[in-house]
């Protein structure tokens, strides 16, 4: 199960951030497209995230997590700020994976969720950590409700939260 934290960028919890950082296991840092200032705010939480991670023992050269950079609301092209080769670079930079989306057409939003968990996983194997039992729990929840999606009911309503154990991934 993924358990997913969506601050939409709020200034409301920003004294909550570190500590969800600090549990997080994957990150969706998510901008506008037809807002340069929201995609300005981007290395300001990807910096973050790296400042909380490094700060919990967790350091090395790269952020031990997951991170994916998504561009939002594509389906407004005459109202873009931002194109998809500076979204791309950043990303490039930062030393994630990109996509862009659309939540209003349902386009690409599930295709996030699935490539950072597919990242998670990666790691996990990687590690020795979670393997076995990551994908064997997982199997099991897909054999008792074939039509959820691997991040369950946590997308309904843009916010709700799912309770339970299983990874953490914060939107921000």
């Amino acid at each position: 199960m993924l358990e997913v934290l969506d601050t939409a960028g709020q200034e409301d919890y920003v004294s909550l951030r570190d500590q969800w950082i600090r549990d997080g296991e994957g990150f969706v840092l998510v901008y506008s497209i037809s807002s340069r200032a929201s995609f300005q705010q981007l290395k300001s939480f990807y910096n973050q995230i790296r400042r909380v991670k490094d700060s919990s023992g967790t350091s090395g050269p790269d952020i031990p997590a997951p991170v994916m950079l998504v561009g939002n609301k594509c389906d407004r092209v005459t109202e873009r700020e931002v194109s998809t080769q500076e979204g791309t670079t950043l990303a490039r930079e930062l030393g994630c994976e990109f996509i862009e989306a659309s939540a209003k057409n349902c386009v690409n939003v599930e295709k996030a969720f699935y490539d950072v968990v597919r990242q998670l996983r990666r790691q996990r194997m990687s590690s020795g950590s979670g393997g076995a039992t990551g994908n064997s729990r997982e199997s099991s929840r897909r054999k008792n409700n074939a039509s959820s999606s691997p991040y369950d009911s946590a997308t309904r309503n843009g916010r709700s939260k799912s309770k339970g154990r299983g990874s953490k991934c914060v939107i921000l």
